[in-house]
């Protein structure tokens, strides 16, 4: 969820749903991104593709981009599965998390591929988010044996340590 706090100790929600009465939540402030960090990213995750280096099996650069972003990234911003009532007609559900999935859906192996994460876009990222994916994405490089003269430019080009 993304909160305006307003005068006089009020809020106003701004996506997603309203804070929960008597709960408590960790409170952080959503910085704008900057478009260096996407274009950072974008770079970074390119050079990583036409590398080679890395051990993801996909086809294409998107689907890698989105692996990138399932492992290392924020992740699923919301979780889809379907599930038969009591009529016995398949309806569907949207979810928040996947510990909202009901459990006899996530425990059993061949009802679980029926689950769907939805995943977060890196427009939706906050500052804080897109500068930890970078990060984890500059590790993972660096671990896979990435050290090709372009990596290495992107890196000078953000001030980064090699």
């Amino acid at each position: 969820m993304k909160v305006l706090i307003d005068a006089d100790d009020r809020f106003t929600v701004v996506t997603g749903k309203a804070p929960a009465v008597g709960r408590h939540y960790v409170l952080e402030e959503a910085q704008s991104a900057t478009s260096e960090q996407g274009r950072a990213f974008h770079a970074l995750a390119q050079e990583f593709w036409t590398t080679g280096q890395h051990s993801y099996d996909c086809g294409n650069f998107d689907e890698f981009r989105n692996l990138i972003k399932r492992d290392l990234g924020a992740g699923f911003e919301s979780y889809l599965y379907a599930f038969i009532d009591a009529e016995g007609n398949v309806q569907q559900r949207k979810v928040e998390t996947y510990a909202e999935v009901p459990a006899e859906i996530r425990k059993s192996p061949r009802v679980a591929q029926m689950v769907y994460g939805k995943l977060k876009s890196w427009a939706d990222y906050t500052k804080k988010q897109r500068t930890e994916t970078i990060d984890s994405l500059i590790a993972t490089m660096h671990q896979a044996g990435v050290n090709s003269p372009k990596f290495q430019e992107i890196l000078a080009g953000m001030g980064a340590d090699q």
